[in-house]
């Protein structure tokens, strides 16, 4: 044997020997364990059968795990400095350490129980790891076990969405957008440990393009043709007086023969703009690009263009911006609930003083859910005194269904109040369409881009308490 072998072998001998304790042997199966745990779900993930694309894996895998090998590094010298003080105060420890072999009942013991304690610890670590993806692959896991995704999770089960997945949506397929998310769902996990995101939560183009996500179930260019909207609205008179508008939406397409119509038609061109606030609100540049790249820019006159602003590819989502998370304002949330009987029209002045209830300041939602029932009572305990005497069971009612409105849409904990999350569909009650088709979008030449409201919708009625289009159709 060559001198630097025997020096080699002369300081493995100590460690070795020192090394066979408990606390030493359990880390060196807890690091081996966590490694090829780890080795194996890096596997999985990189040719792609199996893997998890869920953002809060990483939590286990970029975190927990890692954390666990560290740990079981530590335990090494840990168990050795112990084992060596403790023999050394008894006056057993060796001057000369026994040779490193097989044969030896000393380190066969402990090659069996480093042995079994890695496979005992790989089949623990495997199992939960495997558990902890399965649980977090469910929409549940992202909705719950983070308090500040309160308020999308209570939208989202009220959304045409509500049976897709989370992962669905807001993960792109693909190596990119399988690390993307993993590193996104770390450093959120990161945010909400140290008490540092934002309130409300804002989208920040945290949803993949709608290429990566929902054309998978929609396409675009399908040609849907038009769609009546059956519109129904309370007043804040004593009687609640309805009235109902129709307006025939043509939401159009592209046809066989390739012809385009409608909203969706006058959209699939490349649009490219620029927004200069977060919630893409304020929109003063738009170019129309054609198939030979030359643009067509629409520009706000006297608007300065902020230095860093960034051009987007006009998208699906910058429309159907809230197509999972979408919150109601306070007028249609109680004009819905009142046209299904949630809220009984009988009862007078409950659409205002409904309205009013729901849009006052509270602290809190349990806050607002005794302020609300008790100052609809109050409301008709003294002014409608006959009403509140028989007609108890509607006002509970409707005072329930009013906290029920407001539990949905307004999380003071979060900063989430009416109108935070702006809905682009439509322009009613938010500016919509009209960010861009508001007619002070001109070019150079003095064009403006089209608000020719015929293209996309016709109204048949407004505001109408008997449109004679519903006697027609059996709907009245």
């Amino acid at each position: 044997m060559s001198q630097s072998e025997q020096s080699g072998t002369s300081r493995v001998r100590p460690i070795l020997f020192l090394g066979n304790n408990p606390i030493s042997l359990i880390g060196v199966g807890l690091t081996t364990a966590s490694a090829l745990t780890l080795i194996g779900f890096w596997v999985v993930d990189a040719f792609g059968h199996g893997g998890s694309s869920n953002p809060y894996v990483g939590i286990i895998f970029d975190l927990c795990l890692p954390i666990l090998f560290f740990l079981g590094l530590i335990l090494i010298p840990i168990g050795i400095s112990w084992r060596k003080r403790q023999l050394k105060a008894v006056g057993q420890l060796p001057t000369a350490f026994p040779k490193v072999e097989l044969g030896s009942p000393f380190f066969r013991r402990a090659l069996i129980f480093i042995i079994s304690a890695t496979f005992v610890n790989f089949v623990i670590l495997g199992t939960a790891s495997y558990r902890g993806v399965a649980y977090m692959d469910k929409s549940s896991f992202c909705g719950q076990s983070c308090h500040v995704m309160t308020p999308e999770w209570n939208a989202y089960h009220v959304s045409p969405h509500a049976k897709v997945a989370c992962m669905e949506c807001h993960i792109a397929e693909g190596v990119p957008g399988f690390v993307d998310a993993k590193l996104n769902g770390t450093r959120q996990l990161l945010h909400v440990v140290l008490d540092n995101y934002s309130r409300p939560i804002m989208p920040e183009d945290k949803v993949p393009a709608a290429a990566a996500t929902c054309f998978k179930c929609h396409n675009p260019q399908l040609n849907v043709g038009d769609k009546l909207l059956v519109k129904n609205t309370f007043g804040d008179d004593e009687n609640n007086s309805a009235k109902h508008s129709l307006v025939l939406v043509h939401i159009g397409g592209k046809s066989i023969s390739g012809q385009i119509s409608g909203i969706h038609g006058a959209h699939l061109g490349r649009i490219e703009y620029v927004a200069t606030d977060s919630t893409k609100q304020t929109i003063p540049w738009v170019a129309s690009v054609n198939n030979k790249g030359v643009a067509t820019e629409y520009v706000v006159a006297d608007v300065k263009m902020p230095p860093d602003a960034k051009k987007h590819v006009m998208d699906c989502i910058d429309c159907h911006n809230r197509p999972a998370h979408s919150f109601e304002t306070p007028e249609g949330a109680v004009n819905r609930v009142m046209t299904h009987g949630g809220i009984s029209a009988s009862l007078p002045f409950v659409h205002k003083e409904g309205l009013a209830l729901i849009k006052a300041q509270y602290t809190s939602q349990d806050d607002a859910k005794a302020k609300i029932e008790s100052g609809l009572a109050e409301f008709y305990r003294t002014q409608y005194p006959n009403i509140w005497s028989q007609k108890r069971t509607d006002i509970n009612q409707a005072a329930k269904a009013l906290t029920e409105i407001y539990n949905r849409n307004v999380f003071p904990f979060m900063k989430t109040r009416w109108g935070t999350h702006p809905n682009n569909i439509g322009h009613n009650d938010y500016p919509g369409c009209f960010r861009c088709h508001d007619g002070s979008h001109q070019t150079k030449d003095g064009k403006t881009i089209s608000n020719d409201c015929t293209t996309c919708h016709n109204l048949l009625a407004v505001d109408e308490a008997n449109p004679k289009q519903l006697a027609d159709l059996g709907l009245q």
